[in-house]
């Protein structure tokens, strides 16, 4: 009872009638909305064709120079000489008489048109033909032999530039034209509709075919930028992910060592007194503390399954062990060291080991058969790494396998969180070079910092 109240109160009757509607006639009042949107509405916009891009792989490889300049305006060209084809055909249809040229460039102008104002240009086509036609008297109708070929161009273009939709509504008005024009006009004459109608359908087929297949390609290249994006994103994180890890293994150890040291230093003491057991104290609890919030904070980013390490995190005084570890494995490296060999911090210790490791990783993956050679340098402020490796020998029996940068994402991210300079890429002979600076700062600037953020 409600619903009928509502529906007799609204205005006009129009939600009983929306409600009333069939699925057919629902269909019908769409395909006529779209219709009008594609060749009614705004149908003589300027719509300049824009040059054809010219900075694809294909074009870059065919064309040079000046050359491909010229090659951006060639579908400009193409369209210019279908107009030039359709003028002759308008005039010689004419008998080369006094209307041969006016005949001939009601052929040629809707091609040209297509350029500027493709929707159009259709109509105009259709109308062309028609005057064409009467003008011309020919035996084939409706469509005159300049206006058979210039509406069949016109089709196609209009085609390109528009949307399968749109040329399915153009088949139909050229289907429907061609009805009405035969049977309220064509009397003794040869109706060539069904020609033009075939081969419009196979040529907008066809364009219809491109469309999809540059919409699939479009689509395709858009979701593989975003996977690649993702993946990237992922990676980084992936990698953040570890190195927090690490670092969380190496502040909570040495948190412990702080807090086993001040609970032992007041029974190496005779007789401490009690402000030095209340310090210790202070400084045991303050660091277990500290080592809980650690732990609270940083274990989140540890995965289920992943078990700290049992031996202590590497060092630079591994190197040796990586390096013969590598040779093992087929890779010939030289390491140089310079500078006065000192201890460094262990987060600049464990970086500098895995980048290096990462380093010759990528050559054993990228180069094989290569040389590399690492070089360490200790000087004043931080610390130095440079690792090289030749070109892969030609022929070579072992293929390289294809990259994905990650190696260079997580090398970048070890550098950035210490502050320091990274630079990689291709070396002058073709092999591949990395270059890192970690600054490490002195003793005195370490306490001093320390003693700013008491």
């Amino acid at each position: 009872m409600t619903e009928t109240t509502q529906t007799q109160t609204t205005p006009n009757g129009a939600y009983g009638a929306s409600q009333q509607r069939s699925p057919e006639f629902r269909l019908a009042a769409d395909a006529l909305r779209g219709l009008r949107q594609d060749l009614f509405h705004d149908a003589f916009a300027y719509r300049p064709l824009p040059p054809r891009s010219v900075d694809g792989p294909p074009s870059r490889k065919l064309f040079s120079g000046r050359t491909r300049k010229y090659a951006a305006w060639a579908p400009h060209a193409v369209v210019g000489a279908v107009a030039l084809v359709s003028l002759l055909a308008g005039w010689a249809s004419a008998d080369r008489g006094a209307a041969s040229l006016p005949v001939g460039l009601l052929a040629a102008v809707p091609v040209l048109l297509t350029l500027v104002r493709p929707v159009g240009a259709f109509w105009l086509s259709l109308a062309a033909a028609a005057v064409s036609s009467a003008v011309v008297g020919t035996l084939d109708w409706p469509w005159p032999p300049g206006g058979f070929i210039s509406h069949l161009a016109v089709l196609t273009v209009v085609a390109i530039r528009t949307r399968p939709r749109t040329a399915a509504w153009m088949w139909a008005l050229t289907a429907a034209y061609g009805f009405v024009a035969d049977t309220l006009f064509g009397d003794g004459f040869t109706n060539n509709s069904a020609p033009m109608l075939l081969l419009a359908a196979l040529l907008l087929l066809a364009v219809t075919v491109w469309h999809i297949r540059r919409s699939a390609k479009e689509e395709v290249t858009a979701q593989q930028t975003v996977t690649a994006h993702e993946r990237s994103r992922r990676t980084l994180l992936e990698e953040r992910t570890t190195i927090a890890r690490e670092l969380h293994d190496v502040v909570a150890h040495h948190m412990s060592v702080v807090a086993i040291q001040a609970e032992a230093a007041p029974y190496r003491v005779e007789n401490p007194p009690p402000e030095l057991e209340k310090a210790f104290a202070t400084i045991r609890e303050n660091a277990v503390a500290a080592l809980t919030e650690l732990r609270r904070v940083l274990g989140v980013v540890r995965a289920e399954d992943y078990e700290a390490p049992e031996a202590p995190q590497p060092t630079l005084a591994d190197l040796d062990t990586l390096l013969a570890n590598v040779r093992e494995a087929g890779l010939t490296v030289d390491k140089a060291v310079t500078g006065a060999v000192r201890e460094l911090p262990q987060g600049v210790e464990l970086s500098a080991y895995r980048i290096v490791q990462e380093a010759l990783s990528n050559t054993l993956r990228h180069a094989p058969g290569a040389s590399a050679r690492v070089e360490v340098g200790y000087v004043l402020g931080g610390l130095g790494l440079r690792i090289v490796n030749g070109p892969p020998p030609e022929p070579s029996l072992i293929k390289p396998s294809p990259g994905a940068g990650h190696g260079i994402t997580g090398m970048r991210e070890r550098v950035s969180m210490l502050n320091g300079e990274m630079t990689a890429g291709p070396a002058g002979d073709g092999g591949y070079e990395v270059a890192v600076f970690l600054p490490v700062p002195s003793a005195a600037e370490r306490a001093d910092d320390s003693g700013a953020g008491a």
